[in-house]
């Protein structure tokens, strides 16, 4: 049923967008494009009624079909993981949990100094490993 509901829903919408385009514009829409004025492709007024027409009947159309969408996707029981599963206790924060201890740090060893040598303007390099 969904399925022939969006199908319908995009061939209106479609048609929709080729009728609107149709329309007597300022002189830069579809219906000049093929020739002649765009007043005289079906008729001097007689286009402005039908395809007026035929706007109004496919927006209803795209309207109804878009409520129907909206009511069958409501209705579809879709599980979320979320509701499937509880949140996980966690404790507080500040107090340790006594499954999760962090192993000690080891200490902290003081920096190793390296050697330096005596450049010839009496500064102070870092010695080339080899």
């Amino acid at each position: 049923m969904t399925v022939l509901i969006v199908i319908i829903h995009i061939i209106v919408s479609f048609i929709m967008i080729g009728v609107i385009l149709l329309q007597a514009g300022k002189g830069a829409e579809i219906g000049a494009s093929f020739g002649g004025s765009s007043q005289t492709i079906f008729g001097s007024r007689g286009a402005a009624t039908f395809l007026s027409k035929v706007t109004v009947a496919s927006a209803v159309l795209f309207m109804l079909t878009s409520i129907g969408l909206t009511i069958l996707s409501n209705q579809r029981s879709v599980a979320s993981i979320v509701d499937q599963h509880p949140p996980a206790q966690t404790p507080p924060a500040g107090t340790s949990s006594p499954t999760a201890t962090t192993p000690p740090s080891p200490p902290a060893t003081p920096p190793t100094a390296k050697p330096s040598t005596t450049t010839d303007s009496g500064t102070s390099a870092p010695a080339a490993h080899p």
